[in-house]
Formats: C-alpha cells, structure tokens, sequence
C-alpha cells in the first residue's frame, strides 16, 4: 500500500477523533491524537503533562519566526535550546514529533497543526470535520453528562483556541475549506460518509 497521510483539523464536539479512529481501523494503519503529546515527551525529555497543558492552545508570538523559518527540535542544542521559553520547546518537540511519524509509514493524525508540520509531504491528505452548533452542543453535553449551556461554552471556549492555535502558526485560517484538501459535514453524511469520502479523494488522487 502507497504511503499516505491523513491529517484532520475538526470542530470541537464534531466527531472528528471518530472520523479518525475509523478511518485508520479500516486502512490498518496508526492513529495519532493525544498520544501523539506523550511521543513527543518521551522523545524530547520534558514532562508530558506540560504537553496536555499547552495542547492546541496559542503561545507567544516569537515562536511564529522559529515555524515559519522551518526550524525544528532537533536544529537547537545548548544554550540556544535551553534559553528558549518552555512553550517554544514543548511545540518544536512536538512538530518534530509529528514529521517522524510521517516517515514511519501511513498513519492518521488528528489536530496539532499536522497538515501544516506536513506540508512538504507529497502523500497527504488533509481534511477538516465540521457540523452545526446545535448538533455539536448536543453531542458533547451528552458525551460529557453536562447541560447543554456548558457545553456550548466549552465549545466555543476550545474552538477559539484551536482557531488561534491553527492561524497563528500556519498562517492560514482554521476551519476555512481553502486550507484542507476536503471539508467534510458529519452532521449530514455521518462518521462512515466522512469515512468512505476520504478514501474516494484517495483513489481518485492516485
């Protein structure tokens, strides 16, 4: 099988971790999400729960030069390294991260930038998974066992912060159709329609 990919952006309380998992059991192949946070730490030696911290969540404009320059992890040793601030750290072992599963083989990523970390990968796919707020506040306040007005809080409280995160280091807008390869509404076509539409865009991409 062709290496390829799959890297999902998705609105909170969307359902796209779901799209994710399924697309990755069907194919085979691993599936990233938070897990990803607890590679990263390993890899890099600092605390995983600095990683859960600070996930998917905007940090200080200075590391926006350090992306956009494509510096990685692995560029920065002694001083340099050591006297960057800790978000810095936790984000370029994180990004580092990210391109060493790419080369791992076929694999499935959800959120972190992935399609931005990736954006030199010839075998990707990026899509973002999206529905309407009534269907997501009813899908986390169930999920979550909490009402419905916390649950669209919470809902618009992380996907501010996703937004910010996306836009900030990609300089590309989050959740905008042009900055992913497809944009999929699982309120309308379900976890097997975004599913079965990924693997089409797939086959006719061949």
């Amino acid at each position: 099988m062709e290496k390829i990919i799959y890297t999902i952006g998705r609105e909170f309380g969307s359902g796209g971790k779901d799209v994710g998992e399924k697309l990755a059991e069907k194919l085979g192949v691993p599936f990233y999400d938070k897990d990803l946070l607890t590679r990263a730490a390993a890899e890099s030696g600092l605390c995983e729960e600095i990683f859960h911290m600070q996930d998917e969540k905007p940090t200080s404009s200075f590391l926006y030069s350090l992306v956009t320059d494509t510096y990685s992890f692995s560029n920065y040793h002694g001083n340099a390294y050591l006297d960057m601030p800790l978000s810095q750290k936790v984000f370029l072992a994180q990004f580092d991260t990210i391109k060493k599963i790419a080369k791992e083989g076929s694999c499935v990523i959800v959120g972190r930038c992935a399609d931005y970390a990736l954006s030199e990968e010839p075998h990707c796919i990026n899509a973002f998974i999206y529905a309407g707020k009534d269907y997501r506040i009813k899908r986390v306040s169930h999920d979550l066992g909490i009402t419905e007005s916390k649950a669209k809080d919470l809902i618009n409280r992380t996907d501010k912060q996703r937004a910010s995160y996306y836009n900030f280091y990609t300089n590309k807008k989050w959740g905008d159709a042009r900055s992913y390869d497809l944009s999929l509404n699982i309120e309308k076509i379900g976890i097997d329609g975004c599913v079965d539409m990924l693997l089409k865009y797939r086959d006719i991409n061949k």
